[in-house]
């Protein structure tokens, strides 16, 4: 069965050649013109991966991403943000709300469907996969939940396969390169602020846990054997 991708973009001319290239892909595709509409699609067809445009109108892609990402049952699903802004800080802010990728516009393509089949790959590849044991921290990859005390940690995407990686390896230094490519893949465009960003995030929401994910200046990152 073909994977299905959920396109959401406002201007029709896009949306109908996302659409054609998709099919042409092989993959199936299902259509929002709307926040809202996204949101109603996504709950009653379940997509493989979404596909969100930045500015929508109404409620816009951001907003559409935090209600995505609350939602238990769709939290898991790849967005892959389709935009016009280029700059660092909106990269960030889109990553930091969950996004599992951005690409700008105007884009290649070649370069969509690549990012589309390595996210969708990723996902197969992560399940199933046992849990993750660490100090208090447990962390199941197959649901992308994780638990400090017992006590459920709302992380995204982002966050969380960072947290994965380095809990899977205590004591092994990572640089913000390494982490990129195993967590995103190679020749992923994200900055080293991005990765820095994430770390303060993770640490702010493990609270006094957070003390044993290091820093090791000039490196990268740990987490403390």
């Amino acid at each position: 069965m073909n994977n299905l991708i959920l396109i959401v973009e406002d201007e029709a001319a896009i949306r109908d050649l996302l659409a054609i290239n998709l099919a042409a892909a092989g993959y199936a595709t299902a259509e929002a013109e709307d926040g809202l509409q996204a949101l109603e699609r996504a709950k009653a067809q379940k997509p493989d991966l979404i596909l969100l445009d930045w500015m929508l109108p109404g409620l816009d892609g951001l907003g559409v991403l935090r209600r995505l990402k609350a939602d238990s049952v769709l939290a898991a699903i790849p967005v892959l943000m389709l935009t016009a802004k280029s700059e660092e800080n909106d990269i960030v802010l889109g990553l930091e709300m969950g996004a599992s990728d951005y690409v700008t516009k105007p884009f290649s393509n070649k370069v969509l469907i690549a990012r589309i089949r390595a996210l969708l790959r990723r996902g197969e590849e992560e399940s199933p996969e046992e849990q993750i044991r660490y100090a208090g921290l447990t962390l199941l990859p197959d649901q992308r939940r994780a638990t400090l005390q017992e006590q459920e940690l709302a992380l995204t995407c982002g966050e969380f396969d960072l947290l994965r990686l380095l809990c899977a390896h205590p004591g092994h230094v990572y640089t913000r390169a390494q982490i990129v490519a195993r967590t995103k893949g190679e020749d992923y465009p994200v900055t080293d602020r991005a990765v820095d960003v994430t770390i303060v995030s993770l640490r702010r929401k493990l609270g006094p846990f957070g003390e044993r994910l290091e820093t090791v200046r000039g490196v990268g990152y740990r987490m403390r054997a």
